[in-house]
């Protein structure tokens, strides 16, 4: 298993590297599918104002990953630029005012991840109308996006079914002996809904779904409240495992488990983001899995699809295809999830850089850590 794992980052990196050096050179043959196109005339050697958008801060790697990430690769690529952030905190009219403000403060190129999709069209809409590409970051905003960047957020929900399957069937267990819940993100964000297909198309007519949630704003305290209500309605002793769409609403459903008084070990849950507190928790046993998505090479992306579309480039990619987002087709890099157990910590978050040990390994996680060989 971590041998396919370390081939997949391989891979997932060899395609950025290759994207980046043929991004910077504003053309080339599409040969895999798809370019895109800005109009954007701003110049490096001048500096610019860049616009950046994140839709929520509940979420720990937004702050503590994306925007110094996003910030750091900006600053590489134009080191006179001016970035303007905010953070929209899960409100989608409040994120529409930031963007106009920030177009009054004249931006030439827009990053936004949005909170609503559908809503965030309004945005886009807006942007074009003063000549302003958007690249559009982890999630697919609608409209007349220029550039897209994010993982295969279909393969992602595939990665959490597989593990939670092989999980229950692990030993010839019958993954049918009970009932599993699924605990899915927003009804708002577009890659939710490709979560939860992923999953979905894994786990059908293999698995007993006892109950399902869509959890708005990917709350945790939602989900433990949706995981006790699951709980109630199936019955302690039928749940098996849980589907959680990323860490946050795991923890939730593995407090509410150990409030409900359920025996160690807790059924397996997944996640996602490989959130210090997800890997901590896969360290101690609470957690069985969580995806890891090298945030490094999408912002790294997104940087340089930015830089492209304020100066007029073309971003033509070896790695580049297209996905539509109800407007166009959008030229895209999707990067590629890895799925993160304990026995895989080490090669994953550890190797990449994303935590060293002496931050997973703190306090009560000591021993556990040592006894998983972590250190």
């Amino acid at each position: 298993m971590s041998t396919r794992l370390r081939a997949a980052v391989r891979v997932t990196s060899a395609l950025l590297v290759a994207g980046l050096a043929v991004a910077g050179c504003g053309g080339g043959d599409d040969k895999d599918g798809g370019s895109g196109t800005a109009t954007g005339n701003a110049n490096v050697n001048d500096g610019f104002k860049i616009g950046l958008l994140l839709p929520e801060s509940k979420t720990t790697r937004y702050e503590t990953f994306d925007r110094p990430l996003i910030q750091a690769k900006l600053g590489e690529l134009c080191p006179k630029c001016q970035v303007l952030y905010q953070n929209a905190d899960q409100d989608p009219a409040k994120q529409q005012s930031q963007a106009e403000a920030m177009l009054t403060q004249g931006i030439k190129v827009m990053i936004l991840d949005p909170v609503d999709a559908k809503a965030a069209g309004a945005i886009v809409n807006n942007a074009q109308a003063q000549k302003v590409p958007v690249v559009s970051y982890d999630r697919l905003a609608s409209g007349p996006v220029s550039f897209y960047v994010s993982f295969d957020n279909r393969r992602v929900g595939m990665v959490q079914g597989q593990a939670l399957l092989d999980q229950l069937s692990a030993n010839g267990q019958d993954p049918k002996r009970g009932d599993i819940v699924m605990i899915n993100g927003s009804p708002t964000d577009p890659n939710a809904a490709d979560f939860k297909a992923g999953a979905h198309s894994v786990l059908d007519g293999k698995v007993n779904i006892g109950n399902e949630f869509d959890t708005p704003d990917w709350s945790p305290d939602r989900a433990q409240q949706e995981m006790d209500q699951a709980i109630t309605a199936i019955g302690r002793d039928r749940v098996i495992g849980v589907y959680a769409a990323n860490d946050g609403m795991a923890g939730g459903a593995i407090a509410s488990m150990k409030g409900a008084g359920f025996g160690t070990p807790l059924p397996p849950v997944t996640g996602q983001d490989a959130e210090l507190a997800g890997v901590q928790r896969i360290v101690s046993g609470d957690q069985f899995m969580t995806v890891f998505k090298s945030i490094k090479p999408e912002a790294d992306v997104a940087g340089q699809m930015a830089i492209d579309a304020a100066t007029g480039k073309d971003f033509t990619a070896q790695s580049t295809t297209m996905r539509n987002n109800g407007t166009k087709d959008v030229a895209s890099v999707l990067l590629e999830p890895v799925a993160v157990t304990k026995s895989n910590i080490k090669d994953t978050v550890i190797k990449d850089g994303f935590y060293t040990a002496a931050q997973i390994c703190t306090g009560a996680f000591a021993q556990p850590c040592a006894a998983a060989g972590i250190s």
